[in-house]
């Protein structure tokens, strides 16, 4: 077979079907089996090219790129040099088990997206070997003729051979929501995506008519594949949590071995102790001051987010991604399906006597109509046998027309295009039933509507006579318009007037159609000449694709949380401003064009991009310049989006949210996070659960370090001394162990804190370890310090051996710790009342399990082998029981004194529309 050339792509849209059919050497019949198992064979499956997922053995290496688990590694590696093969396997042990805790969460997110995945069940209607039969599209092979009808989604890219009444909706490739008129035609080669006439793009969808297509190309080939092989060239940004995560480990380990390697020395050359002795004290302390359960417990708290958002219909794809919604200050939206219904109303109809309004939203026909006085609706229905004004204009609505209405399933739905779908419905309300219409008055001919001439016509015997009925765009009918048709009679056309209301029904947020008519006489075969002349404007209908409900409600949320919405749209920009200012958008005073946008530099971009929140007719390269001018504002986005063309945008953007009934493979593909239900308001429930995400991780970070930063400061505070370690290195690494996965876990099933959605987004570049926790940190450490030296110390002055002394300053450190964890529950905020101390049945499910795996440590025989440790008497455990309680009520006073001080531990207000502290701002 003779393929494509190897130069470049071909012009389809610019050859006659006769030569496409001849240049990939097919037939109006279709291919020979034979044939085309060649050419898949040749060209592929007619597939996206999807991300390669990461092998499982990757995905686990993963894991231990993370220089605190690493330093562990090199502890093990020396400690098994040594010869101290039980320290090393235990660390080994350990590094291990939070390895592949991170492991298997990770997975389990991502696989959270395939009960998604897949969802459109691509089939294709193929002529093979002269028959019709339904193959999977990725059987598709250039040269097949598919068949396509309503409803259908184009499996290929086709040069249409056959078109009857052919309409297909482009908006996830152009973004421009009107169905597109479909002909045969050749068109120029340089003809812009949407003007190729002669085409049907693979997953665009066919809203009327049926056609036969040559499949031209397919997978990677099409256009969809294009743009979505352009996503792999666009920069994927590092989350907050992530980047702070690796400065504070970075600094901690630094920190860690500086000290542990400085104490080591101090050892050598003051007390004169072995080398071999002293690096494994080094090593002792560096395992006790190493938060090696932090990654796991990040990992996990990240996990529970996913699970707890894809209960809400929001399927998280990538970790992080949960941490990064509490840091969004500003979403871009998607205008059409996503902050609107995507029906097509009816709102208002503008006659030469006056304006009447609709009642009613969607396709369902239930609604009156009201005259309009002192630009107020008469409570009144207008009664329809007195307008016959109305009751024409409505019947010319429905009879150049092809949209239908139908009730399936106990719900209202149009077949064909949503906005001539609207004047059906609309008519439905007079009682106007559009198949008695048509059948009553038959349609003799008909120019489609196309986008260059703007309108259609039909051709109909109205009344005993022949007339030509007109639909279209407002300004095009009224430069074809000489006269306006009243109830007095035909009267000259006020343009200026009739200008005027266009504007004032556009400035409502009403996408505008005008309808006209005139009589014709001897007319068999329309032509343009015959509908561009002579006209008799009847008046205006003003459509409203209307705002979701939720939409407005979680725009006010997003408003109160400092979230700043921003709408980009392909619509006209005073649509789109009318628009936002019924979803409640803060800055609707001004909208930006995407010509305006191409003309500005990126500084002229990223200087205005704070001050307006309407972008209307924009292209794809417009969104992605949109998210790079806030990013370089120092904004967090989210980006929310259906489309193919609103790929590159869903990957720069922090946190890309792709529709998952609506959507595109490629908008999901690129998005971190995909809506099971398409609802604008399931985003604030995922932010909401991000900030609280963030917060449980922080409270544990400020709990887990205490517990380390107390071992650690006990082992140096005993080598500087000279004295007797009062924990081993085992029991550190034991200590550690149960803290992280008992205690450590527990905080990560804290609730929202009921402020969560009244503060500002939390800045992005405020340290992880800001110095309100390092003076906490400190400040326990220092408590739980003196707790572990003073068991220590007390025992072995009343006689007890140092197994036994050690013993009980483990379960000192222990129990200290869960006391604080108790005080952990709020940062700042007090927990001296009972629901306070029992208000949180993780944190006390984690209490007792490691009080029995304390008692377990303490008394088994075997863990005494392993430990060394000793059975406590119970004058012991009254001891520790009492210094645990001092710690937890020394931490609620410092935690008053803190509160007295106004100090919220939340840090600074920041600014809504860029995420800054307030102060930066001003």
């Amino acid at each position: 077979m003779t393929d494509r050339p190897q130069n470049g792509p071909v012009d389809w849209h610019a050859l006659s079907p006769e030569q496409a059919l001849e240049r990939l050497e097919s037939r109006p019949d279709g291919l020979q089996r034979v044939e085309a198992e060649h050419r898949l064979a040749d060209h592929g499956p007619n597939q996206l090219q999807q991300a390669e997922s990461r092998p499982w053995w990757k995905r686990l290496l993963e894991q231990f790129n993370n220089i605190l688990m690493m330093v562990l590694i090199v502890a093990a590696i020396a400690s098994l040099g040594l010869g101290h093969t039980l320290d090393a396997a235990a660390i080994f042990g350990v590094v291990l088990i939070i390895a592949l805790i991170g492991f298997i969460q990770e997975g389990k997110a991502e696989q959270a997206l395939e009960s998604i995945r897949q969802m459109l069940s691509p089939q294709a209607k193929v002529l093979r070997d002269g028959r019709r039969e339904t193959l999977p599209a990725e059987q598709l092979v250039p040269g097949d003729i598919v068949l396509v009808e309503s409803g259908d989604r184009v499996p290929a890219d086709l040069r249409l051979l056959e078109a009857r009444r052919f309409r297909t909706e482009e908006a996830s490739l152009t973004g421009e929501s009107t169905p597109v008129d479909k002909q045969t035609a050749a068109v120029e080669a340089e003809a812009d995506l949407g003007d190729r006439t002669g085409m049907a793009y693979a997953s665009t969808i066919v809203v009327q008519g049926n056609a036969r297509g040559l499949v031209v190309e397919t997978g990677a080939r099409t256009e969809i594949g294009r743009i979505s092989e352009m996503l792999r060239g666009v920069e994927q940004l590092k989350t907050p949590l992530l980047r702070q995560i690796d400065r504070a480990g970075r600094v901690l380990a630094i920190f860690i071995l500086g000290a542990a390697a400085l104490t080591a020395a101090f050892g050598v050359l003051v007390h004169g102790q072995p080398l071999s002795e002293m690096f494994m004290a080094a090593v002792g302390l560096a395992v006790a001051a190493i938060p090696e359960g932090l990654p796991a417990i990040v990992t996990i708290g990240l996990a529970l987010g996913v699970q707890t958002m894809a209960r809400r219909n929001a399927i998280i794809r990538r970790l992080p991604a949960v941490e990064t919604l509490g840091s969004i200050s500003t979403i871009f939206s998607d205008k059409t399906g996503t902050l609107t219904r995507n029906e097509m109303t009816a709102q208002a109809i503008w006659l030469p006597d006056g304006e009447i309004r609709i009642d009613g939203t969607g396709f369902s026909p239930e609604g009156d109509f009201h005259a309009v006085r002192d630009g107020e609706a008469d409570p009144a229905a207008l009664d329809m046998d007195d307008h016959h004004a109305l009751r024409h204009f409505l019947k010319v609505g429905v009879l150049c027309n092809d949209a239908e209405l139908a009730e399936e399933d106990g719900r209202w739905k149009i077949h064909g295009d949503p906005t001539e779908g609207a004047l059906v419905v609309a008519a439905a309300k007079a009682g106007l039933s559009a198949a008695r219409l048509r059948d009553d008055h038959d349609r003799h001919d008909a120019i489609p509507f196309e986008s260059e001439r703007k309108y259609m016509a039909t051709l109909h015997q109205l009344e005993g006579e022949q007339y030509l009925l007109v639909k279209g765009a407002p300004d095009r009918l009224l430069e074809m318009c000489h006269r306006v048709r009243t109830e007095e009679g035909d009267q000259e056309l006020d343009v200026e007037t009739w200008e005027e209301r266009i504007h004032a029904l556009s400035s409502r947020g009403l996408r505008v159609l005008a309808l006209a008519e005139k009589p014709v006489r001897d007319v068999h075969e329309l032509t343009d000449e015959h509908a561009e002349e002579e006209l008799v404007l009847l008046g205006l209908v003003g459509l409203l694709d209307p705002p979701r409900e939720e939409a407005i409600a979680a725009v006010k949320d997003c408003l109160a949380a400092g979230i700043r919405p921003v709408m980009i749209t392909g619509d006209h920009a005073v649509t789109a401003q009318a628009i936002a200012r019924q979803l409640g958008f803060a800055h609707t005073d001004r909208a930006l064009s995407g010509r305006e946008i191409e003309a500005m530099s990126d500084a002229d971009l990223e200087a205005i991009i704070l001050e307006v929140d309407v972008f209307a007719r924009a292209a794809p390269e417009h969104k992605l310049r949109l998210v790079q001018a806030m990013q370089a504002r120092g904004g967090i986005c989210a980006m929310t989006g259906d489309g193919v063309n609103d790929g590159p945008a869903l990957k720069r953007a922090d946190v890309g949210v792709a529709m998952g009934i609506q959507g595109t493979e490629a908008a999901k593909e690129a998005a971190e996070m995909v809506l099971a239900d398409d609802n604008f308001a399931t985003i604030v429930g995922a932010i909401r659960e991000g900030r609280k995400v963030y917060d449980n991780i922080r409270k544990t970070i400020t709990f887990l370090l205490p517990t380390n930063g107390g071992q650690g400061l006990a082992i140096m505070l005993a080598v500087l001394a000279g004295t007797t370690l009062p924990v081993t290195p085992l029991q550190a690494l034991w200590v550690n162990m149960v803290v992280a996965v008992t205690l450590g876990l527990a905080l990560a099933f804290e609730g929202a804190e009921k402020d969560i959605m009244a503060r500002q987004p939390r800045d992005p570049d405020a340290s992880l370890l800001d110095l309100f926790l390092l003076w906490r940190v400190v400040f326990v450490s220092l408590l739980l310090l003196a707790g572990v030296f003073g068991m220590f110390s007390w025992i072995l002055q009343h006689g007890g051996s140092e197994m036994l002394a050690r013993t009980g300053a483990v379960n000192m450190l222990v129990m200290g710790s869960a006391a604080y964890l108790i005080n952990s529950r709020f940062l700042v905020g007090s927990t001296l009342s009972l629901s306070g101390i029992f208000g949180s049945r993780p944190v006390w499910i984690s209490i007792g399990l490691i009080v029995v795996l304390q008692l377990g440590w303490t008394y088994l025989p075997f863990m005494q082998l392993i430990f060394g440790s000793e059975g406590l008497s119970a004058g012991h455990w009254g001891v520790i029981l009492a210094g645990s309680l001092a710690i937890y009520l020394v931490v609620e006073a410092e935690k008053k004194i803190l509160r007295g001080r106004g100090k919220s531990g939340s840090g600074r207000p920041r600014d809504h529309a860029t995420g800054r502290d307030e102060a930066e701002a001003r």
